[in-house]
């Protein structure tokens, strides 16, 4: 039987009757695996905020799931711990306070070194380009610069100055093992002597440009390993478009030690997006990127396993043409990796106090990508005897696991009526009627669709209560993780409660109406922020809790952070004083 014949089920009557979603996942132990070359992860830091605790920083705990691989990521890129003494002596002289930021940057770099080296681990730094000393722009400011004060890779002192970067980096640091470097966006909150813009410029010029470059320096001079992210912003395709992907990378001579890194969506790390089609074409090797404790679903505070819809394609992506998941590409050559992001993506909360959701992800898609043949299911089974359980407790367990996968899509997205503003909800902040989510709601009551929308909501929160009852006496032999799994189904069905009561009071005001129905909703909207704040209260390992605000203001920091004019909170309380008078 194929993986995708055993994943059909139908849910129970707590669960709402025709749903699709994932019961068994591929079989275990199937015919003609590999052993992927590359296994990285990455723990990701909120810019402007302290460095992410959590245990996944320790290249010991991956060198034991058998990662090998550490993606080193404080944004604070290894360029910006050298002197750019090879370029001119004058920016970060000597007793400065660059230098000395300069100087303990370039400490931190040695030590992550070492560590992952002793752990057997290779060293690879998260580089984001263009980022250069401020003090340097001043100098050269009518040598780098283009008509729109952008540091431009098309000045020939640029590039001069970038290859000698460059060269200082690795002479400086000879143990790096690699680069992987991002365009489309560039952090500066934890850089205070730099500056810096997004490089691509002038489209697929500037990709290749920069990748001939790096991969002159990076690869053929030093020797290093360069994984170019094809992440990009705005109009740039490079992320998604198959064509344009071509266009840049054909162009590049391949190299044994160049990688194209691409995460697994066409876009963001969203659900209802497609799987990326530039997978598995072109002339070079790529590794898979995957986000383990989503900003968008909650970040690990809740049980959200995406590790099936990653490998076997997610409900959504229904059974058309064309890869749905990393299983599809197990055999081509050019898949040669994967990427986990254990922790982070973002900005902001929910801040999490345990990491076993992002444990899950993780575990299941490190032990697919060094047995590919074991499929999803054969590695999430390991995982469940892993943590303690046996029999009927791993079927309990997995039915949590893939309910949390189909609330989720219909809690925060929708198996119906797609969203189009996926933002309406991220990080810790929850969008309204009043901006995020004015334009569907608008097309929902145009098209006579709003009681389709709100009862898939309720059909959200009813998968949330059955995740609880499942949470319920699950031997889990750690007795920290044993507590989580409850406090954090709670945790979702407190948040999938608000939401689906938040949507009944907003879209039903939205639409026009004024009574008893939005009234109750009313009451049980406030019932169930009483009852997250409640288990916030009486659980220490409870997650930070949401914020009933939009996203999108960004503060004196530079950090992104709560639109306090806009979200779920003011637009229920608008209908809450429209229903009082």
């Amino acid at each position: 039987m194929t993986g995708a014949a055993t994943r059909r089920a139908v849910l129970g009557a707590a669960a709402g009757a025709g749903v699709w979603w994932a019961a068994g996942g591929s079989p275990a132990g199937a015919a003609g695996g590999r052993r992927l070359p590359f296994l990285f992860d990455m723990v990701h830091a909120n810019p402007g905020e302290p460095m992410t605790v959590s245990r996944y920083n320790d290249p010991a705990t991956l060198a034991s799931y058998d990662y090998n691989g550490q993606v080193i990521n404080e944004f604070r890129p290894p360029h910006t711990a050298i002197t750019f003494e090879t370029v001119d002596e004058r920016i970060f002289p000597a007793g400065s306070a660059g230098r000395a930021w300069v100087e303990d940057n370039a400490r931190r770099v040695r030590e992550h070194i070492g560590r992952a080296h002793a752990a057997g681990v290779g060293s690879y730094f998260f580089t984001d380009i263009i980022v250069l000393p401020k003090r340097l722009v001043e100098l050269y400011g009518e040598d780098v610069l283009d008509d729109k004060g952008r540091i431009s890779l098309h000045r020939p002192k640029t590039v001069e100055i970038h290859r000698l970067m460059l060269r200082e980096v690795f002479a400086r640091f000879p143990g790096i093992d690699g680069l992987v470097v991002r365009t489309g966006e560039t952090y500066l909150q934890n850089v205070p002597f730099h500056t810096g813009n997004n490089p691509i410029t002038e489209g697929q010029a500037s990709h290749e440009l920069l990748i001939n470059l790096l991969r002159e320096e990076v690869c053929v001079r030093a020797g290093k390993r360069l994984f170019y992210r094809t992440w990009a912003t705005g109009s740039d395709k490079f992320r998604e478009d198959p064509t344009y992907y071509r266009a840049v990378t054909d162009r590049i001579e391949p190299h044994e030690r160049l990688l194209f890194s691409i995460k697994h969506t066409a876009s963001d790390f969203w659900r209802t997006i497609p799987f990326n089609r530039t997978l598995g074409v072109g002339r070079h090797r790529q590794i898979v990127e995957v986000e383990c404790a989503r900003e968008y679903e909650a970040k690990g505070a809740c049980p959200d396993y995406v590790g099936d819809g990653v490998i076997n394609g997610f409900e959504e992506y229904g059974t058309g043409a064309g890869p749905r998941g990393l299983a599809d590409l197990a055999a081509n050559p050019l898949l040669a990796g994967v990427w986990t992001w254990s922790r982070g993506g973002g900005w902001r909360g929910p801040y999490i106090a345990n990491e076993l959701w992002c444990d899950l992800n993780m575990w299941v898609l490190a032990h697919w990508a060094r047995d590919t043949g074991r499929g999803e299911a054969g590695a999430f089974a390991a995982y469940a005897r892993r943590i303690g359980l046996r029999g009927d407790a791993v079927r309990r367990f997995r039915r949590l696991a893939l309910l949390s996968a189909a609330g989720t899509l219909r809690g925060h997205y929708s198996a119906r009526t797609p969203v189009p503003n996926l933002t309406w909800t991220r990080d810790q902040y929850l969008g309204g009627s009043d901006k995020d989510l004015a334009g569907h709601f608008k097309a929902l009551v145009r098209g006579g669709l709003v009681e389709d929308a709100l009862a898939e909501k309720g059909q959200a929160a009813r998968m949330w209560r059955e995740i609880v009852a499942l949470s319920d006496g699950l031997p889990v032999r750690d007795r920290d993780d044993r507590a989580y799994v409850r406090v954090s189904a709670r945790y979702g069905l407190c948040l999938y409660s608000v939401i689906h009561h938040g949507w009944q009071v907003m879209l039903r005001g939205f639409a026009g109406e004024r009574g008893r129905v939005m009234a109750q909703h009313l009451r049980a909207y406030d019932a169930a922020w009483e009852e997250w704040r409640w288990l916030a209260r009486r659980q220490a390992d409870c997650a930070s809790l949401y914020q009933p605000l939009g996203f999108g203001k960004k503060g004196a920091d530079g950090v992104y952070g709560a639109d306090p004019e806009h979200g779920m909170g003011p637009s229920v309380e608008g209908y809450r004083r429209l229903l009082a008078r």
